[in-house]
């Protein structure tokens, strides 16, 4: 019986070390395809078995691509959960390597988006990011795309007219459905109010156009509150919603346009009882799963990640193919919503 090949005998056929084949044979980084190529036609000249090498060249002959992902508010449960997403949905591609690196800004700054949106373009031939609308985030994206780099927002529309797509929910409809649902649970009018995280985000004063354009067309018994800031933070919601309640007793709904809705759903559990106010959130989390079921939160309105993601890196990898077109193109998702009966 003539003797097995060894990985020795398969090292000297291909005039490499023992430990460059090892290097192939598990996959490991540092390995070229010229490399692989010449370990495969020495596995097959001295009958050493191939599938596993045959595995590894195919791996090898894919494209590499390097996606960047910038995202903020990095502790909260959805964007923690969106970053999960974002690599599944890279590591689920079959036709490219994908590495995917996912950066948060520190705070939502214009400048803490531009170091880390500069940070990724150094390693990175794609990205994608939920950076803030500011002129100095536009003029970046503009000398990144001429480098070279599509860059798409996702969530938030911003740097529209230089960035690559735009994908997410259509934030006017979202308002709207917001505006619907508390104006049809409420039996008696009284007064709205709205939270939006900031002035830049082009994403919150959509959805809270889209609510007010709702109330004046279908329910002007309505009144509209003035527009409070709540930085997307738990605290500063939680304290304006105490305040808000405690001067208006005919507050009859509440409308957080971005992030904070766990402040909000905190002071209704502490001062009314389920029901006695709307509330409507975006993103369904543990805390407003567990509000919709005990009634505090009358409808989540989601954006449906998995489906996001996976567009979002088809159209990625189509602009790195393609290069960067700065047209106003816009991926609108249709949204999940959630009720009480949902679960």
């Amino acid at each position: 019986m003539p003797r097995r090949p060894t990985i020795k005998d398969l090292a000297l056929a291909a005039g490499v070390g023992v430990a460059t084949v090892d290097r192939v044979l598990n996959g490991r980084p540092n390995v070229s395809l010229e490399t692989l190529e010449k370990v495969a036609e020495a596995a097959e000249r001295i009958g050493y078995p191939t599938r596993v090498l045959a595995a590894r060249k195919l791996e090898a002959e894919r494209p590499l691509l390097r996606f960047g992902f910038v995202l903020h508010k990095g502790r909260q449960a959805f964007y923690q959960n969106f970053a999960r997403t974002l690599k599944l949905a890279v590591e689920q591609r079959t036709d490219i390597r994908g590495r995917a690196t996912i950066r948060f800004a520190a705070s939502q700054s214009p400048d803490d988006f531009a170091k880390e949106l500069r940070d990724v373009a150094r390693s990175c031939d794609v990205i994608a990011t939920s950076a803030i609308n500011h002129p100095s985030l536009s003029d970046l994206v503009t000398d990144l795309t001429k480098s070279g780099i599509p860059i798409f927002a996702v969530l938030n529309d911003f740097a529209q007219g230089v960035r690559q797509n735009y994908l997410g929910l259509n934030n006017v409809k979202v308002g709207r459905m917001a505006a619907w649902m508390i104006t049809t649970q409420v039996r008696d009018p009284g007064k709205l109010a709205i939270f939006v995280g900031g002035n830049r985000w082009h994403s919150h004063l959509l959805r809270e156009t889209g609510f007010q354009s709702y109330i004046r067309e279908f329910s002007p018994d309505f009144q509209t509150l003035d527009t409070v800031v709540n930085l997307e933070t738990r605290q500063v919601t939680y304290e304006a919603t105490l305040d808000l309640l405690n001067r208006h007793p005919d507050l009859r709904g509440i409308y957080v346009a971005g992030g904070g809705m766990e402040g909000a759903i905190a002071a209704l559990r502490e001062t009314r009882p389920p029901g006695k106010v709307s509330l409507v959130v975006n993103e369904l989390t543990e805390d407003s799963r567990k509000a919709l079921i005990d009634r505090y939160v009358s409808m989540v309105i989601a954006t449906p990640l998995p489906q996001l993601c996976r567009d979002l890196v088809g159209l990625m990898i189509t602009a790195s193919q393609t290069g960067p077109d700065a047209s106003a193109s816009q991926h609108f998702l249709m949204p999940d919503i959630f009720i009480s009966e949902s679960f």
